[in-house]
């Protein structure tokens, strides 16, 4: 069995995705869902996770639908404002949808926040208490230097499960692993934390994937520090494409876990989200 813990769609017609750069023109287009089931099937990928791509309330309610329809999606990971007063009230209004079953984690777009102390702001963290109360999973999207102020965040909350979007977004165009793998080291520290094997292709220069020498020392650093069964893969389709096509990137996971033993790769690529997200 093959689980994507990573999977996006949209359709601009129902609303921009405000995001994207000019760079991002050759993804500026509809993912819908057969698309998605596609490319799923021909990567002989078995259950995915999708995920949310604004800050929009309206997004998460559409998922959770879509989800009932679309064969292989077995989660959805949603948007809520942690911020907001009524955090509680949302959050039990989205568990309380008729397709509540889909929903199995939150997450915000703070890799966007200008403030790299975001996570620890007494709003978020009331809102990230909120979030433990319920038992959804709450997905990191944060960049290396969000990384000490998740570290804060994620200690306060021991009994909530957090996701590590991207491996924290390391600075592989670069070629640079510090402060990046110093950070990641000190957030897999908390045991409450996993990492999604994800979105690495579109951290480096586009037009050098997929290469696994390029991306190996970063994996490693993941694998070492958080151990194979708390990392799970993830696509991150279709923002994968600006690198490499869907197959190649499932095809470079297996390459850069190949080392691992049969037990390790099947944490790796099924076990590990099919525990943290319930699946």
């Amino acid at each position: 069995m093959t689980v994507d813990a990573h999977h996006h769609l949209w359709d601009l017609d129902v609303r921009e995705q405000p995001w994207m750069t000019a760079a991002m023109e050759p993804i500026r287009r509809d993912f819908r869902a057969p698309e998605l089931g596609a490319a799923l099937k021909s990567a002989a990928v078995d259950a995915t996770v999708l995920v949310q791509t604004v800050a929009d309330p309206d997004e998460t309610p559409e998922m959770l639908v879509l989800a009932d329809s679309v064969d292989r999606v077995t989660g959805v990971v949603g948007w809520v404002d942690l911020t907001a007063r009524d955090v509680r009230e949302r959050i039990g209004r989205l568990q309380a949808h008729p397709s509540a079953r889909w929903l199995k984690g939150l997450r915000h777009p703070v890799e966007a926040e200008p403030d790299p102390d975001w996570l620890v702001r007494p709003d978020v963290l009331a809102g990230l208490a909120a979030v433990e109360d319920t038992g959804l999973v709450y997905d990191l999207l944060v960049r290396p230097r969000q990384l000490p102020a998740a570290i804060k965040a994620v200690g306060q909350y021991p009994q909530l499960t957090f996701v590590l979007d991207h491996c924290g977004k390391p600075p592989i165009a670069d070629e640079e692993l510090e402060p990046w793998a110093t950070r990641v080291r000190a957030l897999a520290a908390h045991q409450n934390v996993m990492c999604k094997l994800s979105g690495l292709v579109t951290e480096d220069d586009w037009a050098r994937q997929p290469d696994p020498d390029r991306l190996r020392r970063y994996v490693d650093v993941v694998l070492d520090a958080f151990g194979p069964g708390r990392v799970m893969f993830g696509s991150d389709w279709p923002l994968c494409l600006l690198a490499t096509d869907y197959a190649q990137v499932v095809g470079l996971a297996k390459n850069l876990t190949g080392h691992l033993s049969a037990a390790e790769r099947a944490a790796v690529f099924d076990s590990t989200a099919r525990r943290t997200y319930e699946l």
